[in-house]
């Protein structure tokens, strides 16, 4: 990597550290908003509360389009994101949490679901694994073609090979796995993103700021452990 190269890919990590940082003020502040309409919801208009699920879903749309710029630069940041602790990291699935995770924080956080809701709830699910399941079947394709044989000889090649013009071949061999890497990330989110959107369609207003604030709530704690964790291994 050229010096140039270097510059620009730190710029691009501390541009999207610094957008983070603000980010996760904002989610604080969501996660109050989230708890005092909760606890005063009967003097709160349906309107009001869908308006904030509106602009929580929003808010991590936003996380989603900004971590999408930065996986364009470098897919391998958001496999290995130096803006989460160790801690956070081992909760990931495709760089970022397991869509499914919101079926458990929904059957927690949310009760007296009718039959209809939980009807839907367990075929939304249903087809949530499915997707789950092509993405990881994606992924360790692409993991796979990484270690197949004329990628590896590519990199053993040495500077002959090199000199024989190897190295645009391997150049273009990598590029390639990095963009299909990036279309596997890029479905994981919207995966992530269609699946709470969906939830919040089949619950009411009050029980999807019970979701939410449950969602909101888990990722503050464990950002909370791993800076805990983090120090302790420090």
């Amino acid at each position: 990597m050229s010096a140039k190269s270097r510059r620009t890919s730190n710029t691009n990590v501390r541009d999207f550290h610094n957008f983070f940082q603000a980010w996760l003020v904002r989610q604080e502040n969501y996660r109050e908003q989230l708890r005092t309409t909760l606890h005063t919801c009967n003097t709160v208009s349906d309107e009001e509360t869908r308006e904030l699920i509106a602009r929580v879903l929003a808010h991590y749309q936003q996380y989603y389009e900004e971590k999408s710029r930065i996986a364009n630069h470098d897919v391998s940041l958001v496999f290995s994101p130096p803006w989460f602790s160790r801690f956070e990291q081992s909760f990931f699935w495709i760089a970022g949490f397991k869509p499914g995770l919101a079926f458990r924080l929904v059957a927690r956080a949310v009760d007296e679901m009718s039959v209809n809701q939980q009807e839907q709830m367990e075929r939304l699910r249903t087809e949530v694994k499915e997707e789950e399941r092509k993405l990881e079947n994606d992924l360790a394709r692409v993991q796979e073609s990484v270690a197949a044989p004329a990628i590896v000889e590519i990199t053993r090649g040495g500077d002959r090979r090199l000199h024989d013009g190897m190295y645009d071949e391997m150049t273009s061999a990598v590029e390639i796995l990095s963009r299909e890497m990036e279309g596997v990330v890029a479905n994981a989110d919207m995966l992530r993103t269609r699946t709470a959107e969906r939830v919040v369609e089949i619950l009411t207003p009050v029980q999807s700021l019970k979701f939410l604030a449950a969602a909101t709530e888990l990722q503050m704690k464990i950002r909370e452990w791993g800076r805990g964790v983090d120090g302790e291994s420090r």
